[in-house]
């Protein structure tokens, strides 16, 4: 503790005792004070007996004055504590306690045994009370100021460690910093490093001495690389001045293109009127150059299945089929934007639209499933760009197919439309033969055309949610896979493959295919005109085709109907025709019945879309004397035979076109044949009249299933069995 401390304490004041109560407290605490300087082994001194205000009692560091000539002793306690020891003091503590808890035990049992307190006994056990209350707060602060020394202490030590790491961590930094140095320096490329050189062997071999100086640089590594630097200098500044003599050339070059580029510009006007002057002559030697010219220009836009399958139409038209016509129809502006290149920069007018229509985006979000009705119809969306294909049939029908190109699906699809110069409305039954749905279906077996041939498209509708493309094709027209080979298009599938691509495909097909789109037409044209004779019980049997019948044919037709494939499965004696597979959802399905007096014969008829390469199928059900169908008589089963399986007799030469009405009089025929032989009697007697026997038959029977004669020849006239 220091001096200045020390003389600011004031000195404890001693009375006699005979003072007030004050004095005698104040002489108890002198006797206190005197305790405690023999305990620090302080000299005894006298004191001389001074009265001084109160104050604060301070032990420890006193003043003290002698009566003679005043000197001031002042002892440290600072000093003191690096002479005592600790554990000392500790077993100094633990006495001091225990006298303290003795003195006052002793005073709790004078008190107790009726002693007053102002007793001699108990004031002085106060006074050594008092005593062992100055020694343990003199250790109090002795443990104080060893606590405030330790601190002391530490943070010394604690300093020098500090001083210590940062003095590490200069020097570590410094260690980084020379590390980094060193890196930079490893790590430096010069720009020379970029350069491909030309190698050793070759700079020695083609380099001038002056330059190369092989004596020199041979042995040294950084010579060498300056000399091959400046070789490399020398070769550039020659390839520059070859550079800028081909510049002057080429652009020589460009003044003369443009001079003979502005004499032709000058010719199109002229031409132009030469053309516009010539189109009378074209019409007349039906040589249209500028109609030609314009499609050819417009034939650029095309996406490449559709350039193809004009091409080729238009060849096949050209050598095999000058009536064939092909046209190109469209937006050709819509279709010159889809084959422009997006454009990079855009003006400030387009960024505001775009920002705007964001900022509307963002008000109104769309929900899911106009999200993915915007997405089906992206996907779904066709060329502007089509074909359309006339294809003229003697009788001066047209079919028009309207050819279209899916960009997303990468698939053709066709569309139809039969134009003829007379009036098809008559036929009720044949409304579904010119039927732009159902007139191309199974042009090749098995080709429908109600799903996509191209197997990628498969994953795309999962994305969009498309369960079948058969719900677009009314829409977007029918994906036949002779529409994607007349394209050039051809998709893996389970068959054999070709190895035929583009033009070459689209060729090998078009002539087959144009061939079998006219006798469709055909086909359906004298199918209608047939259905309009049938719906009158009428059956027109050209004149060519008499020798097949008999002259006189009883049966008639009473009713042709047509009914859906649903009615027809409902039917009883059609099942086997079902169960064997040769009835389909796309077939035609028509009633027709055939009478003769009280007999009636049903028959079920399938046309078959392919007719009359397919020949029509008839299921037979008789309803005379009971009911009875080909499944439960053989006759009948042979009279099927006679209208299903006997082609030959009855299509005749081709094309056959007369094969159903032919089959209907064949089916007439053997209903008189079975009638009129069914009526007689096994023993020859006459049978009934109703059915009067006017074929003339070699037997009536034969074998065990008493089959009817059936077969008919001509010239004889007569009936037999096969």
């Amino acid at each position: 503790m220091s001096s200045d401390a020390v003389k600011k304490r004031k000195p404890k004041v001693i009375r006699n005792e005979a003072g007030t109560p004050e004095t005698k407290r104040g002489r108890g605490e002198g006797d206190q004070l005197s305790a405690v300087s023999s305990h620090v082994k302080f000299r005894k001194v006298r004191l001389r007996q001074v009265t001084y205000p109160a104050g604060p009692h301070l032990i420890g560091q006193r003043k003290l004055i002698t009566a003679k000539n005043q000197d001031v002793r002042v002892y440290n306690e600072e000093a003191e504590l690096e002479g005592r020891d600790p554990q000392q003091d500790y077993m100094l503590y633990k006495d001091t306690c225990a006298a303290l808890a003795k003195l006052m035990a002793e005073i709790q049992e004078l008190k107790s045994g009726g002693a007053k307190v102002g007793s001699v006994e108990i004031e002085e056990r106060r006074r050594q009370c008092s005593v062992h209350f100055i020694t343990l707060k003199k250790l109090n602060r002795l443990a104080h100021m060893r606590l405030k020394k330790g601190r002391d202490q530490t943070h010394e030590a604690k300093q020098r460690v500090d001083v210590l790491h940062l003095q590490l961590q200069n020097l570590l930094y410094e260690v980084m910093h020379l590390q980094k140095e060193i890196s930079k320096c490893l790590e430096f490329k010069s720009q020379h490093e970029e350069i491909e050189l030309v190698s050793e062997e070759e700079f020695f071999q083609e380099a001038p001495a002056e330059i190369s100086r092989p004596h020199v640089t041979r042995d040294d590594h950084h010579q060498l690389t300056l000399a091959r630097l400046d070789w490399e200098l020398e070769q550039r500044k020659r390839l520059a001045e070859q550079y800028k003599m081909s510049l002057a050339r080429k652009e020589k070059i460009q003044k003369a293109i443009e001079q003979k580029r502005e004499y032709l510009s000058s010719l199109q006007p002229g031409l132009q009127n030469i053309m516009q002057a010539s189109l009378p002559v074209q019409e007349y030697l039906s040589m249209p150059f500028e109609q030609m010219q314009k499609q050819a220009e417009v034939a650029r836009h095309l996406p490449p299945p559709l350039y193809v399958l004009l091409v080729q139409a238009a060849a096949y038209g050209q050598a095999c089929d000058k009536t064939l016509c092909v046209n190109i129809s469209g937006d050709v502006d819509e279709a010159k934007a889809l084959s422009r290149p997006p454009e990079d920069s855009q003006d400030d007018e387009s960024d505001s639209d775009a920002e705007e229509e964001q900022q509307n985006t963002k008000r109104r979000r769309a929900t899911v499933g106009v999200q993915l009705d915007d997405k089906r119809k992206e996907m779904l969306r066709r060329h502007p760009l089509s074909l359309c294909v006339d294809l003229k049939c003697k009788d001066d029908s047209v079919l028009h197919l309207f050819f279209y190109y899916l960009m997303n699906l990468n698939i053709l699809t066709v569309k139809t439309k039969v134009s003829t110069t007379t009036d098809l409305s008559g036929a009720i039954s044949g409304g579904e033969l010119l039927n732009s749905e159902s007139l191309l279906n199974c042009l090749y077996a098995s080709d429908h055309g109600k799903e996509t041939p191209n197997p990628a498209n498969r994953y795309q509708f999962d994305k969009v949610g498309i369960t079948t493309f058969a719900d677009y094709v009314s829409d977007l027209g029918h994906p036949y896979v002779w529409v994607q080979k007349l394209g050039g298009l051809q998709f893996s599938s389970g068959g054999a493959q070709s190895e035929l691509r583009g033009s070459s495909l689209s060729a090998s097909h078009m002539e087959r295919t144009m061939k079998l789109l006219r006798g469709r037409l055909q086909a359906r044209l004298a199918l209608h005109k047939q259905f309009s004779s049938l719906e009158h019980s009428i059956i027109p049997v050209s004149s060519e085709y008499q020798h097949l019948f008999p002259a006189k044919v009883v049966s008639g037709l009473t009713r042709w109907t047509m009914m859906s494939y649903q009615e027809f499965t409902e039917l009883g004696y059609v099942q086997h025709a079902l169960k064997a597979g040769l009835v389909s959802e796309t077939d035609l399905f028509f009633m027709a019945v055939v009478e003769r007096g009280t007999a009636r014969l049903l028959a079920a008829v399938v046309v078959n879309p392919r007719y009359p390469e397919v020949m029509p199928l008839f299921s037979l059900s008789l309803h005379w004397k009971g009911e009875c169908s080909g499944r439960t008589d053989d006759n009948l089963r042979a009279m099927e035979s006679e209208v299903n399986v006997c082609r030959s007799e009855l299509q005749g030469p081709r094309p056959g076109l007369q094969l159903l009405t032919n089959q209907i009089q064949r089916l007439c025929v053997c209903l008189d044949v079975y009638l009129e032989t069914e009526s007689q009697v096994c023993d020859g007697s006459e049978g009934p009249k109703e059915f009067p026997r006017e074929k003339m038959c070699l037997r009536t029977a034969r074998g065990p299933s008493r089959l009817k004669p059936f077969k008919y020849n001509h010239p004889q006239g007569f009936f037999s069995h096969r």
